[in-house]
């Protein structure tokens, strides 16, 4: 089965979703770092058309909860 292009970019988000938030807890972020600014440099220049910031939302809101339960 091969994924969908807004298969790979929630699978891309939800990475960056995490790394972000991993590197974040051990304080190797730049203070003025933001979530969507990592995310944006690590989605591959062939998804970008189907982002957006509601995707990364979505994403993000699903992960924390994923992980929170």
């Amino acid at each position: 089965m091969t994924l969908s292009d807004k298969e790979k970019l929630v699978a891309v988000i939800s990475n960056g979703v995490s790394v972000f938030s991993l590197l974040q807890e051990r304080g190797e972020l730049p203070q003025n770092a933001t979530m969507y600014d990592f995310v944006l440099k690590v989605i591959p220049e062939d998804l970008k058309e189907g982002l957006s910031v509601e995707l990364i939302d979505e994403v993000f809101q699903y992960v924390t909860s994923a992980h929170s339960s």
